[in-house]
């Protein structure tokens, strides 16, 4: 028997006891890293760094596998010939951002914001999917596990239907991370893109968090959690398909909403103890201590002399010399790319390599 996918909402009982119980848990995390996000003092450094982790743990799940090292180098260094798997990387973080300004611009997530974020994503106009054959295959054993509505007039009705579901507060009243868990299952059970379903409906995640002002910056990313629960994720996505298991569904991604909160919180207050660590030390050992130099250190985990030039109005040569000179204390660790010097925050770098590792 085909299946056919219904419109939004639910013809079922959603917020059970237990599913209520789980939105509690995690709506008290995600308030938690909400208030501690604001108390970093350039939320900048925050949107640029977990932007890259997630990016390069969401592109992972769809098996687009980069380090650390060529992620950040990509992103200082666009033009360098990196390997593709970056420049994919490079990409969502694009999307990501395109979509958060969209968002904090119009207090609106549309289908039409959603295709501007995925072009920018797939850096093509393709739009929705207009011709039939798309189905979603095992990895391993290439068999047909789910196979999306085919008519482009049925993606476009199930679209305008989550459109109206996302953005009508009035037409299903339910707790916004309950519903965020309903998007995420219709976005890609509509699977309305040729490509880049899985990567854009992640995006969709906390951008719609920020739209419901559980957060301000977009700084909860579900993708790591997802990489580690990678068969439960897919397993539960189906089941809801084949047996409407709603409530095993919400209460994965409650559990994913709660888990990664209190990793990213973990996470949030290293960067703040590393940011004061610098700022005390460098104060301490150097006449050309600033903020902004603060602030230009931690907005990425590589910086470059042309970066300092930039944020601290000073001379190449002035830029080179202070760059060298926390190179020699320790802060920073120099390298080369081509012909040009970089500098990575070992602190930094080492905080966000560490807890990839741990998680």
């Amino acid at each position: 028997m085909s299946f056919a996918l219904k419109p939004l909402p639910p013809t079922i009982e959603i917020e059970t006891k237990a599913v209520l119980k789980q939105a509690v848990a995690a709506n008290r995390r995600l308030a938690e890293l909400k208030g501690l996000s604001v108390s970093i003092p350039n939320q900048g450094i925050l949107i640029n760094t977990l932007a890259l982790q997630e990016a390069k743990d969401s592109s992972a799940i769809e098996n687009i596998i980069t380090t650390h090292d060529e992620l950040f180098k990509e992103d200082i260094y666009p033009n360098f010939a990196f390997s593709a798997s970056a420049k994919e990387v490079r990409n969502y973080v694009s999307a990501l951002r395109t979509g958060y300004k969209l968002v904090k611009k119009d207090e609106l997530l549309t289908s039409n914001s959603v295709i501007e974020i995925q072009a920018e994503l797939e850096r093509n106009n393709a739009g929705f999917r207009k011709l039939p054959g798309t189905s979603l295959k095992n990895h391993d054993t290439g068999e047909v596990v789910y196979t999306p509505p085919q008519s482009n007039q049925e993606i476009i009705d199930l679209m305008g239907n989550l459109d109206r579901f996302i953005n009508d507060s009035t037409f299903y009243d339910a707790d916004p991370l309950v519903k965020m868990a309903l998007i995420h299952y219709q976005f890609e059970s509509i699977h309305p893109f040729y490509d880049g379903n899985g990567r854009t409906g992640r995006i969709i995640n906390v951008l719609y968090l920020v739209m419901q002002g559980l957060l301000d910056i977009p700084v909860l990313y579900l993708s790591r959690h997802i990489i580690r629960t990678k068969n439960d994720y897919y397993r539960l996505l189906q089941k809801v398909r084949d047996e409407e298991a709603w409530e095993e569904w919400v209460l994965y991604m409650l559990t994913a909403v709660e888990k990664t909160a209190l990793a990213t919180i973990r996470l949030v207050n290293g960067i703040k103890t590393a940011m004061m660590d610098y700022k005390q030390r460098i104060r301490t050992q150097f006449h050309f201590y600033s903020q902004d130099l603060i602030n230009n250190l931690f907005s990425h985990p590589y910086t470059k002399i042309e970066f300092i030039e930039r944020d601290l109005k000073v001379s190449r040569l002035t830029a080179t010399k202070r760059l060298d000179s926390l190179v020699n204390a320790g802060f920073l660790k120099k390298s080369k790319i081509g012909r040009s010097n970089f500098y990575i925050n070992t602190a930094l770098f080492d905080l966000l390599s560490v807890e990839e590792a741990h998680e």
